[in-house]
Order: C-alpha cells, then structure tokens, then sequence
C-alpha cells in the first residue's frame, strides 16, 4: 500500500518522512466539467425552449443571487435573504409580465428594503442587488426581442470566454489581471478570453446579417463580462468568502457562475438600443 501523503517511510534504519504533495493542477476538472455540463443542459433547455420556461429559470437565477448576495453581507441573518429572494422571484414575474417602463421602479423595493436592514455595506447591497435584477430583466427581454440565435451569441461568448482563460491562465500563467481583487486571474487567460469571443463573433458573422462588427462586439462584450466577473471577486473579497455559496460543485455558488453573464447583460442593455440587431439568414 502506498504510504499516504506526508506519512513517515521506512528508509534503512531510518525513518524519513515524505514531503507533502502540492495540489494537481487540474485536480477540479472533472468536478468543474461535471457540474458545467449539469449548468449547459438546464440552461440549454430553457434558452431553446424560451418563453416562461426561460422566464422561470431567469427568476430563479436572479432570486438566488440577490440571497446569495445578502448571505455574504449578513451569514447569520438567512430568513431575511430568503424573504428577499422571495420578493425578487415575485417581482421579477410581475415586471416579465407587464414589461411597462414605471414597472421597473419596482426594482428598487428590495435594495431599499435592504439599506433599511443593514447597517454596513449599504451602498454594497443597493448595487448590486439592483445590477442582478436588471441583468436578468435585461436577458429575458433580450431573448424575447431578438430571438434564440442573439442569446446564443450572448452566451457562447460568456462560456467561450470562461472556457479559453481557464485553459489559457492553467497554461500559461504569466502577469496577473487585477492581483488587489483576482489574484488567480492572469493577462494571458484574459486575453484569450478575447479571443475566444473574436472568434464566437466571427462564426456568427457567417449565418447572420451582421457584418465584422459583431466580432468586436463580441471581444467588448467578453471583456464586460469579465468586469462582472472582477466586480463580484471584489465583493467576495470585501466580504472575506471564496465564494458566494456552496450551490454548485466546482463552482461555488449562482453569482459566482453567473458573474460575467451579468456583466454582459447589463452591457447588451444599453448596446441593443444603440445599434441595430441583425436579423439571421440560414
């Protein structure tokens, strides 16, 4: 039997103790590849399957995170989260539903309900409570407005993004990103990042009416994502936790997921009103 890891070995007449072994280098693969493709298949069926489907699973999403949220800043207060969960889910549906601009200040109930609970990081939960609400507000109308093939841009780009600068960065290494926020994060699993999405866009170039632009909203759009991505690595660590909760094997919680599937949300918002989305030719 093999001696365990750190356990003394006879050598001779002596006992020599053996080194503990660092940690493998891809040892959260499989559980990270595992627990992705759980992710890709209920999040596949509801992008495909649209309608309240889609709705639902974006309610949920949202209603998670912003108790996630509230659990980083208050652990020890978890009905209050989960009440405001319950209020996000109830709201986001209403709002779906009537789709009215005034409707939208109802976005602000639970941020303010919120700043009445807390007496620190107010500003913190106001936020990002109301960022994870538009975001999802944002990809439902997205995928409503523009159909399947502009959010299955939206999100292989996301993923493509994710998947290159986790390779790249386990690679390469190299230069940290932002090491004060995302010590792990690299300059080389960033930029692959961009070109991954370069790449998404171009392949999309190929059966829509968009022209080479979409590659460089693509490699914008990657980048906004990655800014949710650091924005939530801030919070975490303002709030000393490594992650937003245990959910997800191999990935921590929801928003540490979704993180930069936020960010480019919010970024598609205010890009889809200034430029014209193509129609798709098969």
């Amino acid at each position: 039997m093999a001696p365990a890891t750190g356990a003394l070995v006879q050598s001779g007449p002596e006992m020599t103790e053996t080194p503990p072994q660092p940690p493998a280098k891809w040892d959260d693969l499989t559980v990270r590849l595992t627990s992705s493709a759980a992710m890709v298949v209920v999040g596949a069926a509801g992008v495909i399957l649209g309608g309240v489907w889609f709705q639902m699973l974006v309610v949920f999403v949202t209603a998670v995170m912003v108790w996630e949220l509230w659990m980083m800043i208050r652990p020890n207060e978890p009905t209050k989260g989960m009440l405001m969960a319950a209020l996000v889910a109830s709201i986001m549906s209403g709002q779906i539903a009537d789709g009215s601009l005034w409707g939208m200040l109802l976005f602000l109930v639970v941020p303010l309900i919120g700043t009445t609970q807390l007496k620190t990081e107010v500003k913190t939960f106001f936020v990002f409570a109301l960022g994870i609400q538009l975001a999802g507000w944002g990809l439902v109308h997205f995928r409503a407005d523009y159909g399947f093939t502009w959010l299955l841009w939206l999100m292989s780009v996301v993923i493509v993004t994710d998947i290159f600068g986790y390779f790249a960065g386990k690679s390469f290494g190299g230069p940290k990103f932002w090491p004060a926020i995302s010590p792990k994060k690299t300059w080389s699993g960033t930029v692959a990042g961009w070109v991954g999405a370069a790449l998404v866009g171009f392949l999309f170039t190929l059966f829509t009416n968009a022209g080479l632009w979409v590659i460089v909203i693509s490699m914008v759009l990657s980048f906004a994502g990655q800014m949710g991505d650091i924005a939530e690595s801030a919070l975490k660590r303002r709030m000393g936790v490594k992650d937003s909760s245990t959910l997800i094997p191999g990935h921590g919680g929801l928003f540490d997921r979704f993180d930069a599937l936020l960010g480019a949300s919010l970024f598609l918002i205010v890009v889809a009103d200034i430029v014209d989305v193509p129609g798709v030719v098969f």
